[in-house]
C-alpha cells in the first residue's frame, strides 16, 4: 500500500505489524538470494581451476573412475555431474545458479528457485570435494533447503522458529566446540592473542587488532564464549531480548568481517539475524529509509487465512521435528564423545550426511598458534623464483587484502596445508606442482605475476609468519616478518613426462 502524503512526514505513523512474519520472510529471501548470487559468482570465477578438465581435482575423470570401480552411488555422492562433467557442463551450471539467484531476488517463485539452487549447489559441493568442504557451504545448503518451506504471503510461526533454531545451532555448537578445546585457550584467555595473526586470510586491519593489549585479547576470548553460549538463549525470548541478542551478534560479525576473510559466511550469518526481528521492526527501518529518500512506503498485506491451515501446521511441525531430531543426533555424534550408542546411530547419519542438509558447526574450536605458509617456487637456468598467490600472505611488504565475500578456495586451503605439511602432500597440491611444470597456463589465475612457460623444477618452501607492530610497519613498510621453516625437495619437471 502507499501512504497518503500527510502520513509520510512521521515515521511514528508507519504501520507496524507485529511478530516475525511475511516482511521478515521476504527480507530473508532477498538476503539469501544475494548470498547465493555471491556464492555462485565466486565459484564461477574459479571452478575451472578447481575441478575443470585442466584443474587441480578434475571431476570428470574422478567420476568415471568411480563408475568403473563400482564406486559410490548417487545417494552416497549426490551430484548431477554423474550425467556429465565437461567444462561446458560446469560453466552451464554456474550460469543456471546465477539465474536462479537473480530470479529469487526478483521474487519470481523464490521457494522453487531456492530448492533448485540448493540441489545444484550440492552438486558442486559434492563434485568439488576438498574445495567446497567448508562449514559455510554447509550452512548455505541448510538455509537453502529451509527456505523452501518459508512463505511470504502469510505468517508461518514454526518455520520462523526453525530458522532461529538454525541460528542458535550455529552459535551454540561453535561455543561448545570452544569449551571442549583440548588446550583450554578460550577459558585461559589466550585464544585471541593468536587469532588475528593466524586466521586463514586476515585483512590489513588484523595487524592493528593483533597489536591491542594482552588484557583486551583475554577479555575478547572470554567474551566470545558469552556471545556464543549465553546470548543465543535470547533468540527465543521477548522482542527486546531478541533485539539485544541481534545487536550484540551483529557487532560480533562486523568485527569478523573487518579482520578476516571468510567468504560469504559472515554475511549469511547476518542474514539469519533477520529472524530475531519482528515485521514491525523492518517496516519501521524501511519506512525511515524511504522517508529520507522521499519515496512512499509500500507494504504488501498478508493473505487472509485459507482452508487447510491445519495441514500446513502439521507439515511445519513435521519439518521442525525432523530438523531438531537430526540436529540433535548430529550434535551428539560431534560433541558427545564415544560410546556403544555410536554404533547404532552412525548408520542413520550415513544416510543423510552426504546431502549436507542438516549439519554441525564447530568454528574455531581451538586457535592455531603459528602461521606456516607454503611458497611455490620454480627454477629456470638454475635460479629459483617465488610465485606469490593473489590473496594469501607472500611478500612481507604486501598488505593483507579485503577479498570477502569472494572466497579464493585454493588460497584458503593452502592455510590448512601449511599447518599439516609434515603429514604429507594433499592431492590438489601435488596436482598444482604438476600444473606448474606442464601446464602453467591452467593455474595462472591463482598468481598475479606471469608463470614461466617451461620451468626446469618446482619446489615448496615453508615460512613462519608473524605480524609486525604498527610502529614497525610505519618505519619499514613490512606487514609481516618471516623465517624459513622447512622446504620440500625440488621436483624435476622432466620427471612428469608430457
Amino acid at each position: 500500500m502507499s501512504l497518503p502524503d500527510d502520513e509520510r512526514a512521521s515515521p511514528a505513523r508507519i504501520p507496524s505489524p507485529s511478530g516475525s512474519g511475511p516482511v521478515v520472510a521476504r527480507a530473508f529471501q532477498i538476503l539469501l538470494a544475494l548470498v547465493f548470487l555471491i556464492a555462485w559468482s565466486s565459484l564461477g570465477a574459479q571452478v575451472a581451476i578447481l575441478v575443470g578438465s585442466r584443474g587441480l581435482l578434475p571431476v570428470a575423470p574422478f567420476l568415471e573412475a568411480a563408475r568403473r570401480a563400482g564406486g559410490p552411488s548417487f545417494a552416497q555422492f549426490p551430484t548431477l555431474f554423474w550425467l556429465g562433467a565437461s567444462d561446458l557442463a560446469l560453466e552451464a551450471g554456474i550460469v543456471a545458479g546465477i539465474g536462479l539467484a537473480l530470479a529469487a531476488l526478483a521474487g519470481l517463485r523464490p521457494r522453487l528457485c531456492f530448492l533448485l539452487s540448493t540441489l545444484l549447489y550440492l552438486s558442486y559441493a559434492t563434485a568439488c570435494r576438498t574445495f567446497l568442504s567448508f562449514q559455510w557451504d554447509n550452512l548455505l545448503l541448510e538455509c537453502g533447503i529451509l527456505a523452501v518451506f518459508l512463505p511470504t504471503d502469510r505468517p508461518a510461526r514454526w518455520i520462523h522458529v526453525l530458522f532461529r533454531l538454525l541460528l542458535f545451532k550455529l552459535y551454540w555448537e561453535s561455543g561448545i566446540a570452544k569449551m571442549q578445546s583440548y588446550i583450554g585457550d578460550w577459558f585461559d584467555g589466550s585464544a585471541m592473542t593468536y587469532y588475528y595473526e593466524t586466521a586463514p586470510l586476515p585483512t590489513w586491519l588484523a595487524l592493528y587488532a593483533h597489536a591491542l593489549p594482552a588484557w583486551w585479547h583475554h577479555f575478547e576470548s572470554r567474551a566470545v564464549l558469552v556471545l556464543e553460549m549465553l546470548v543465543p538463549v535470547g533468540f527465543f525470548g521477548p522482542r527486546r531480548l531478541r533485539l539485544a541478542a541481534c545487536a550484540l551478534l551483529t557487532g560480533f560479525q562486523v568485527v569478523n568481517i573487518a579482520t578476516a576473510n571468510y567468504g560469504f559466511f559472515c554475511y549469511l550469518a547476518l542474514a539469519l539475524h533477520v529472524f530475531l526481528l519482528d515485521d514491525g521492526d523492518l517496516v519501521r527501518i524501511g519506512g525511515w529509509l524511504r522517508l529520507r529518500l522521499g519515496r512512499p512506503l509500500r507494504v504488501r498485506p498478508a493473505r487472509p487465512p485459507t482452508a487447510g491451515g491445519w495441514l500446513r501446521t502439521a507439515g511445519a511441525a513435521l519439518v521442525v521435528a525432523v530438523f531438531v531430531s537430526l540436529s540433535l543426533l548430529d550434535g551428539l555424534l560431534a560433541f558427545g564423545g564415544g560410546g556403544a550408542w555410536r554404533a547404532v546411530v552412525e548408520p542413520v547419519r550415513a544416510i543423510y550426511q552426504p546431502w549436507r542438509l542438516v549439519n554441525t558447526y564447530h568454528l574455531f574450536g581451538q586457535i592455531t598458534r603459528e602461521r606456516i605458509e607454503p611458497e611455490f617456487q620454480t627454477s629456470s637456468d638454475g635460479a629459483w623464483t617465488a610465485h606469490d598467490f593473489r590473496y594469501k600472505p607472500g611478500d612481507p611488504r604486501r598488505a593483507p587484502r579485503f577479498v570477502a565475500p569472494h572466497q579464493p578456495r585454493v588460497d584458503f586451503q593452502l592455510w590448512f596445508y601449511g599447518l599439516g605439511y609434515r603429514r604429507g602432500t594433499p592431492a590438489y597440491v601435488a596436482a598444482l606442482v604438476r600444473r606448474l611444470c606442464l601446464d602453467p597456463e591452467a593455474v595462472q589465475g591463482l598468481f598475479p605475476d606471469p608463470l614461466p612457460p617451461h620451468p626446469e623444477a618446482v619446489r615448496i618452501v615453508f615460512w613462519q609468519y608473524h605480524f609486525t607492530t604498527p610502529s614497525e610497519l610505519a618505519s619499514s613498510g613490512a606487514w609481516w616478518t618471516r623465517r624459513r621453516a622447512a622446504s620440500t625437495r625440488s621436483i624435476e619437471c622432466d620427471g612428469f613426462g608430457s
